[in-house]
């Protein structure tokens, strides 16, 4: 089992800038991706930036150039750095770490942090 701990969100006014950050512990892989989804009211969970622990990363368009997910191995934790945020950037940011054994996938979420873009 894997659990993760997020941290870092809130109110921020528009062109702000806000870094979230997530821990995870337990049977964590030696490969793995950990990254960072949002949902606003009424819509879907969509990704917002990923990792993996080689390095890759994956940025939705509405984000790139603003926001920026790096990670840190040795502590297992990921972190999302997001400037110019704009009201639509307001949601509950979840963390998501996903692993594989052989065939098995595994992946496990957060709890979710509160983002809030308003002036």
């Amino acid at each position: 089992q894997v659990q993760l701990v997020e941290s870092g969100g809130g109110l921020v006014q528009p062109g702000g800038s806000l870094r979230l950050s997530c821990a995870a512990s337990g049977m964590i892989f030696s490969f793995n991706s950990m990254g960072w989804y949002r949902q606003a009211p009424g819509s879907q969970r969509d990704l917002v930036a990923t990792m993996t622990t080689t390095g890759t990363t994956n940025y939705a368009d509405s984000v790139k150039g603003r926001f920026t997910i790096s990670r840190d191995n040795a502590k297992n934790t990921v972190y999302l750095q997001m400037n110019s945020l704009k009201p639509e950037d307001t949601a509950v940011y979840y963390c998501k770490l996903e692993q594989s054994l052989s065939v098995i996938r595994y992946e496990f979420w957060g709890q979710g942090t509160q983002v809030t873009v308003s002036s």
